[in-house]
């Protein structure tokens, strides 16, 4: 799904989450090599998100998964947008916002 690129802070959602029901949380950390876009490293298919467990409130860790932007690779990972719905285990991540720099947005098709 083309859009902008989204960075650390960003809300996600996961479906199912880890006990069922949709997980929220945010990508909490972008793995090197990173390209930047308005001084903030842009997330790719190896950022790691914190969840928390929408049942029992524990927090979790979950890496975004092999797929995004067809157009934008950073060291062999896919570039991650707002709207992109990625296989991210317990299920799918759905990137929500908001976006790293408004002023950049990647075209390519996932």
């Amino acid at each position: 799904m083309p859009g902008p690129p989204v960075t650390i802070g960003c809300s996600v959602i996961v479906t199912p989450g880890a006990s069922g029901p949709p997980d929220t949380g945010v990508i909490l950390v972008v793995l090197p090599p990173a390209i930047t876009a308005g001084g903030m490293p842009l997330a790719t298919s190896t950022s790691i998100c914190l969840m928390i467990n929408s049942v029992w409130g524990f927090p979790y860790p979950t890496v975004i998964g092999p797929l995004g932007s067809s157009g934008v690779i950073v060291g062999a990972n896919p570039l991650t947008r707002i709207g992109d719905e990625i296989p991210s285990p317990p299920g799918i991540l759905t990137i929500l916002g908001p976006p790293a720099a408004p002023f950049v947005t990647d075209n390519s098709p996932p």
